[in-house]
């Protein structure tokens, strides 16, 4: 989607850049359309490699508080995955405060794959169900590596305990909601007094989990072969964060409800995970939803996104953040 954050090169430019990350020149290059955040191109160098490249906006650009740093975060999580067995692309050099860019940038091999978004129409109903329950084998892998305290790795925000790190991080996209004048459905102090009443279901999370929190069919590569496809990796771990590892079951999804019925908790529960649908879970799941909608309303702010390719989206994120909020009054 287009939005300002998303740096312009020119080909000089991309071509310096890239023999400056991996030694080669840049033969050809493709801007990649579908991410909201970052610039990311597909290139083709005279060494013969096929890799991605990704920048991070440009340094005078304001964005959210939670953004601080997140290609910092997306290459640490590339080489936590890589140990766990959770299937990504290969990260081929990480560059921070690039002297001439101005900025951060991950160089990653390319996929051979298809989005998961893009490929329904090739899918049975039966392959569909089949990579759900895949994917929820590969959540939980992820969810499996932990950390040492919650929130954003970059440190903003965090904190000792999951209910402390996740208000911080509500009260921040707030803070961010004013500075960026976005209407919301609610006054700020208000939903911020509605997610602290439910606060309480939070501390029953003890240890702090690796989060994707951002899971969804466009961040899943498949590979298509003799037998059924499978997923080839999962993508843009930029928004990941320690914490409940029940949140990264909200974006694949979003705008709906979980329930046992569903793939994705088969394949988590055959891969060791646990899920249990208590009131406590549904309440949490219940704050991690309105969250997200949050992310989806104010981060309009920074990015600036096209009113006809956006306004489904908020529409969606208002309506959605509206019924959450009322369920969590009476929590």
């Amino acid at each position: 989607m287009e939005s300002r954050t998303k740096r312009v090169l020119d080909a000089a430019r991309l071509d310096a850049l890239v023999r400056r990350a991996v030694g080669a020149g840049v033969v050809t290059a493709e801007e990649l359309a579908d991410g909201y955040a970052n610039a990311v191109w597909r290139l083709t160098t005279d060494d013969g490699r096929r890799l991605v490249l990704k920048l991070s906006p440009p340094p005078e650009l304001e964005q959210l508080t939670y953004e601080r740093g997140l290609l910092r975060t997306e290459a640490r999580v590339y080489e936590l995955c890589a140990k766990a067995g959770v299937p990504v692309p290969e990260l081929v050099r990480a560059g921070f405060d690039d002297p001439v860019l101005g900025g951060d940038y991950l160089v990653l091999a390319d996929l051979d794959g298809v989005p998961w978004n893009r490929a329904g129409d090739r899918l049975s109903e039966e392959q569909q169900r089949a990579i759900r329950r895949e994917l929820g084998g590969h959540m939980a892998r992820f969810n499996a590596i932990t950390g040492t305290e919650y929130g954003y790795p970059s440190g903003a925000p965090a904190g000792p305990t999951w209910r402390v790190a996740f208000l911080a991080m509500v009260r921040a996209l707030l803070a961010d909601s004013r500075r960026y004048g976005i209407a919301l459905p609610l006054p700020p102090a208000e939903i911020a007094a509605i997610v602290e009443g439910a606060a309480g279901a939070l501390d029953d999370v003890r240890t702090p989990s690796l989060v994707h929190f951002d899971i969804w069919p466009g961040n899943v590569f498949l590979t298509f072969g003799d037998g059924p496809p499978r997923i080839q990796a999962i993508i843009d771990h930029e928004r990941s964060f320690w914490g409940d590892p029940l949140a990264d079951f909200v974006t694949p999804t979003i705008f709906g409800e979980l329930d046992e019925t569903d793939d994705l908790v088969t394949g988590y529960r055959e891969a060791g995970g646990t899920v249990e649908l208590t009131p406590s879970a549904r309440t949490r799941l219940a704050l991690y939803r309105a969250y997200l909608y949050l992310i989806l309303l104010v981060e309009n702010g920074p990015r600036q996104y096209p009113e006809e390719s956006y306004a489904r989206v908020r529409d969606l994120s208002v309506t959605h953040l509206t019924e959450i909020l009322a369920r969590l009054r009476t929590a």
